[in-house]
C-alpha cells in the first residue's frame, strides 16, 4: 500500500517538496472559479455557515450560539451551490473550508469556489483541511495579529486572504482517475482513524462524569456519614447537619470583576491577554497555549486599575458555549483577561480557594449558572446575577479536608484524561500524515482496494474556540 510513484518532480512549496512526475501543479485560480452569484434579487432565505464541527451547514441547524446574527437583508448575501468548495477568507488558516451539500446564501466573508474542469472537488477540499497547507497561506493574511502556540494551535484568527493572493497559491493536480481513488482511500482511511478516535473521547466523557460526580457528591454531603438536614432551597435539598447556604457574593473578598471589554492592539510579544479557551482547556488551571495574543505594557497597566491577576483567583467563563466552565489561577505569572471571565476572589475566613473551585463545578451551582443564563445572540450570565446564586458549604476545616480529597481524586482522573488526549493526539497526526502523503502523491494508492466500511465523520471538540467560526456570519469583513 505504501509504494511510492516511480518518478517524482520538485515543488518545494511549504507544505509538500515534490509530487509525481506525472501530476501538475496549478495556480488555485486555474482550477477553481470564484462563484460570483448574489442575492439580489432574493433567489434563497437558506443562510449557510461554515465550522469546523459541522462543515457547511443551514445557520438554522449551527449547534451553539457562536457569532452575530445574519443580516435580516438577504440580498447582501452572495450564493453558494451544492459541490462548491467553501472558504471562510479570515480562518481558512485554522481550518475553515469545506465542500458545500446544500444551495444557499453566505456572507460575504465566504469564497464559494467552483472547479473549472472535471475535477473531484473532494480531493481538494482534503488538501484545504490539512493542517501543513493551512499554515502554508499564513503570511498571504492581512489583518488582526495571530497566535500560534507550542502545540500548534492558532488564536485571534483574523487574516483576511483576498481571493487575488489565494488565485496564487499552488496546487498539485493529478489525473482524475488518481482523484477519485486518493477520496475513496482516505474516505475508508480517515473513517477508520475517526472511529477509534471516537471511542478516546467518549472514555474521556466518561472520566469526566465520573469526576463531576465525584465534586458534586463531596462537596454536598461531605467526606462522612453524617446527618442530613432539609432546605427550602431546591436546588441544595439536603445538606449536613452545621453546613451553610448562602450567596456567592458573601464568601467573597470583593464583588465579582472581569477584564477589559475591548479587544486592545496585540502583539507577536509581551503580556498574555488569556481567553475563555485558556480556561475551558485546562483542567481546571489556566493554560497558556490558549492565549488571544500579546498586549503592551501600557494597555496592561490600563487593565490593572481594574483588575490585577492574583493567585488563587477562580475564573468563570461566563458567556459563550462554554458557559459555566471554570479554572483556578496557581501561577503568579504576569498576564490578563479578556471580559468573558468573571473573577471569584475568596474571602478566605469563610470560603478556601480550592473549596469553592470545586462547588462551583458542581451540579446544584451548574443548575444555577444555567437558569440564570439570558440569550442574545449567545447565552450569557451577568455578574450581578453569579453573585446571587446559592453555595453551601462547611466550616473552613472541613473545606480543606474535602478539598485535599478532590485534589487527589481529581488529579487520578486528569493523568487518566491526559493520557487519553494524547492518544488522540497521536490518531490525529498519523490521520494528517496519511491525507498528507495521498494528496501529494508521497505514497501510491492506485492499486488499493478499498474494502466496505462505516463512514465516520471528523470528531471536533464542541468546546474549542477556534475550531467553531469565530467570523460574524453577516457582517463583511
Amino acid at each position: 500500500m505504501n509504494n511510492a510513484y516511480p518518478e517524482y518532480q520538485s515543488v518545494n512549496q511549504k507544505w509538500a517538496k515534490e509530487i509525481p512526475s506525472h501530476w501538475r501543479m496549478e495556480r488555485l485560480k486555474l482550477v477553481f472559479g470564484l462563484r460570483k452569484e448574489t442575492n439580489n434579487p432574493v433567489i434563497t432565505d437558506n443562510i449557510l455557515s461554515l465550522t469546523a464541527k459541522q462543515g457547511v451547514i443551514p445557520y438554522a441547524e449551527k449547534e451553539g450560539a457562536g457569532g452575530n446574527k445574519p443580516k435580516a437583508d438577504l440580498t447582501k448575501y452572495n450564493i453558494c451551490r451544492e459541490g462548491d468548495l467553501l472558504v471562510n477568507n479570515m480562518n481558512v488558516v485554522s481550518g475553515a473550508a469545506g465542500v458545500s451539500r446544500y444551495t444557499g446564501c453566505v456572507s460575504p466573508v465566504y469564497y464559494p469556489l467552483v472547479l473549472r474542469h472535471e475535477d473531484n472537488v473532494w480531493y481538494y477540499h482534503y488538501i484545504f483541511r490539512l493542517v501543513t497547507f493551512q499554515r502554508s497561506l499564513i503570511g498571504l493574511g492581512k489583518g488582526i495579529l495571530m497566535h500560534e502556540s507550542d502545540n500548534g494551535t492558532l488564536t485571534s484568527v483574523r487574516m483576511r486572504i483576498s481571493m487575488d493572493y489565494l488565485g496564487n497559491v499552488l496546487l498539485p493536480v493529478p489525473p482524475r482517475a488518481e482523484q477519485d481513488q486518493i477520496v475513496r482511500f482516505l474516505d475508508w482511511k480517515v473513517s477508520e482513524i475517526n472511529k477509534l478516535i471516537g471511542i478516546r473521547r467518549k472514555e474521556i466523557q466518561e472520566f469526566n462524569q465520573l469526576k463531576n460526580t465525584v465534586i458534586t457528591k463531596t462537596v454536598t454531603t461531605g467526606l462522612k456519614r453524617e446527618e442530613m438536614c432539609g432546605t427550602d432551597n431546591s436546588y441544595y435539598r439536603m445538606i449536613p447537619k452545621g453546613w451553610r447556604i448562602t450567596k456567592t457574593l458573601r464568601v467573597l473578598s470583593q464583588p465579582l470583576t472581569d477584564g477589559p471589554h475591548t479587544t486592545p492592539q496585540l502583539y507577536e510579544e509581551g503580556i498574555p491577554f488569556v481567553s475563555a479557551e485558556a480556561v475551558s482547556c485546562g483542567n481546571g488551571k489556566i493554560d497558556f497555549n490558549h492565549i488571544r495574543g500579546f498586549i503592551s505594557q501600557d494597555f496592561y497597566e490600563e487593565c490593572c486599575k481594574k483588575y490585577v491577576p492574583k493567585i488563587d483567583d477562580i475564573y468563570m467563563i461566563k458567556s459563550g458555549a462554554t458557559t459555566g466552565r471554570v479554572s483556578i489561577v496557581d501561577t503568579d505569572r504576569i498576564f490578563t483577561i479578556w471580559s468573558p471571565l468573571a473573577v471569584f476572589r475568596c474571602n478566605q475566613e469563610v470560603m478556601l480557594p480550592r473549596f469553592l473551585f470545586y462547588a462551583l463545578q458542581a451540579l446544584p451551582y451548574q443548575q444555577q449558572v444555567q437558569d440564570g443564563w439570558s440569550y442574545g445572540t449567545q447565552q450569557n450570565i451577568g455578574m450581578r446575577v453569579l453573585e446571587q446564586l446559592k453555595l453551601a458549604y462547611p466550616d473552613v476545616t472541613e473545606q480543606e479536608k474535602i478539598a485535599c480529597y478532590l485534589d487527589d481524586k481529581c488529579d487520578m482522573l486528569d493523568k487518566a484524561i491526559q493520557l487519553t488526549e494524547s492518544k488522540i493526539k497521536a490518531l490525529q497526526e498519523l490521520k494528517s500524515t496519511i491525507i498528507s502523503d495521498a494528496v501529494t502523491g508521497k505514497i501510491d494508492v492506485r492499486n488499493v482496494t478499498v474494502p466496505e466500511y462505516e463512514h465516520v465523520d471528523d470528531v471536533v471538540d464542541d468546546d474549542s474556540e477556534n475550531n467553531e467560526e469565530t467570523e460574524t456570519d453577516g457582517e463583511e469583513a
